[in-house]
């Protein structure tokens, strides 16, 4: 009976523990305030089941970071992580291109190399808020259209990066995850496993490694805003849809 009650204890112990770090993991970095705010873009994922806020200060204004931010791709400048994982071993790039800052809503963003998964730009707004999105069958990987009713097994995100400049001209960073997928039974399990764990390891190195790229370009940034900067609506979105790869 006593070792019962001791392996029901420690059972409920792991589980408070696991909760607790999950918890954290959501929110790495971030503040209560930016956890608890609603940022543009979050409004595009409706009945979401997942979502997370990671934050970190930046050594420059946003207009320093936003080149960065613009110019992200596999077929572009990489993602600034770990690139023998996310970017097919190629060193993301430790400059600003001309060339990749042309950047629109409804653009694809590459994930892969042959453009076989692609994010779709949702709202790219000079210098504060870059959102991309992806929805997309499983297992093909089909693209569905962002109106069309879920299939049986599916999954829907948002991707958003959003900036604050702060005193002493510094950027504070928020990035935002939303998301619904299922079946809720099995891709829960996969997310809570693996999706989540993967997606803090890859942020986290991102913000890393964008404070090293920022730190190198901040004196320089150009306050001006692109021709390119625009906003996205929701119904500008219907023929465009891609998988996340985070």
């Amino acid at each position: 009976m006593r070792s019962s009650v001791l392996s029901i204890s420690a059972a409920a112990t792991a589980a408070a523990v696991a909760l607790l770090l999950r918890q954290r993991m959501l929110r790495w970095g971030a503040t209560d305030e930016e956890v608890a705010a609603t940022y543009p873009g979050d409004e595009l994922i409706s009945r979401p089941c997942s979502r997370s806020t990671m934050a970190t200060t930046l050594p420059g204004p946003p207009a320093a970071v936003w080149p960065w931010l613009v110019q992200m791709g596999a077929d572009r400048a990489g993602w600034y992580s770990w690139d023998q994982f996310d970017n097919d071993g190629r060193a993301s790039a430790t400059e600003i291109v001309e060339q990749w800052q042309d950047l629109r809503a409804g653009d694809r963003i590459y994930a892969t190399i042959d453009g076989s998964v692609y994010f779709t730009v949702a709202v790219a707004e000079y210098p504060s808020t870059l959102v991309l999105r992806s929805d997309y069958a499983l297992p093909s990987g089909r693209p569905l259209d962002p109106a069309e009713p879920d299939p049986r097994a599916f999954a829907r995100g948002v991707w958003g990066f959003h900036l604050r400049e702060l005193p002493g001209n510094e950027t504070r960073l928020v990035v935002r995850t939303v998301g619904r997928d299922g079946p809720r039974a099995v891709t829960a399990v996969f997310d809570r496993l693996f999706g989540e764990p993967a997606h803090l390891i890859m942020q986290a190195r991102q913000f890393h490694n964008l404070a090293q790229r920022v730190r190198s370009t901040a004196d320089s940034a150009e306050p001006a805003a692109p021709a390119t900067a625009v906003t996205t609506r929701p119904e500008q979105l219907a023929d465009r849809a891609a998988p996340v790869p985070h």
